[in-house]
């Protein structure tokens, strides 16, 4: 296995990485950046939105979906924009965070919550954007939502709550709501939150421990069949890219605002090779 520096993009907070079939996007989303990377790490900047921003995904037709602090906007090909969801809720400490484009077409993501008092419960809820731009809460609040998949085999949606340091499963229906919560795996004994997940085309379970230098791998059952250490402080999310979908693309933390670290690659884009897994197709928002 090798583990390399892909480029020399460097971020505050890197989320978000996808791989579109040519090219690698991400999202710094403490500077409210997007951007693409080449094949050789090349950078191109996409768009530049109101920081902090949550997640993003990309468009069927062209342009993004972006979450920011408060609001989902559509960003088309021309540049030009518009709101198609906003929190029902406000509060200083609760934003929208990690979310993805599912296989049916839909944006789906979750809020974090912090700084709470002991016993105070989170605000916020798990969102769908539907590709008719209808902007529903279909779950519950989480301290901090990370990683929103739906396993092709199973159907079940997971998501994490980095909080809690646990991911839960649900049923998720034709309509886009969701079943009762099921527990899917508890980290507290890896000593790290989960951060960003992806899944591999085995179903294997990705996430990356983000104050345990190391990305895993949990089978169906949520138990862990693979780690990969490596060389940053904050891993935050990851991705399978590449000609075949055979490199692990892993994004990282310089500076989250609760998180800071100073290394050679603190910050940086990591490329592994050599680790035997290969990724799935890239989902697109459909709206």
């Amino acid at each position: 296995m090798h583990i390399e520096r892909f480029g020399s993009f460097h971020t505050d907070l890197g989320e978000c990485p996808m791989w579109d079939g040519e090219k690698l996007w991400m999202m710094d989303c403490r500077k409210g950046l997007i951007v693409s990377l080449d094949q050789n790490g090349a950078v191109t900047l996409q768009a530049e939105v109101p920081a902090p921003a949550g997640s993003f995904a990309l468009r069927q037709g062209g342009g993004l979906v972006v979450a920011l602090r408060d609001e989902v906007i559509l960003i088309d090909p021309d540049g030009s924009r518009q709101t198609v969801g906003r929190l029902e809720v406000h509060h200083p400490n609760m934003r929208l965070n990690d979310g993805a484009a599912m296989p049916d077409g839909s944006f789906i993501l979750g809020t974090m919550h912090t700084l709470r008092a002991p016993g105070e419960a989170p605000l916020g809820g798990i969102y769908r954007l539907g590709t008719d731009h209808s902007f529903t809460r279909i779950g519950p609040a989480l301290g901090v939502a990370n990683g929103p998949l739906i396993h092709p085999a199973s159907g079940l949606f997971t998501i994490c709550d980095s909080t809690a340091r646990r991911a839960e499963s649900y049923e998720f229906a034709a309509d886009g709501t969701l079943g009762p919560a099921q527990l899917y795996a508890d980290f507290t004994a890896l000593n790290s939150p989960p951060d960003g997940c992806c899944l591999d085309d085995e179903g294997g379970f990705w996430t990356a421990l983000v104050t345990a230098s190391a990305l895993v791998r949990l089978d169906a059952a949520g138990q862990v069949t693979q780690r990969i250490d490596v060389p940053v402080k904050h891993a935050a999310a990851l991705c399978f890219g590449g000609p075949d979908l055979s490199d692990l693309y892993l994004t990282t933390i310089s500076d989250s605002g609760r998180l800071k670290a100073d290394g050679p690659l603190d910050g940086a884009v990591l490329k592994i090779t050599g680790h035997g897994r290969r990724g799935l197709p890239l989902d697109l928002y459909q709206g």
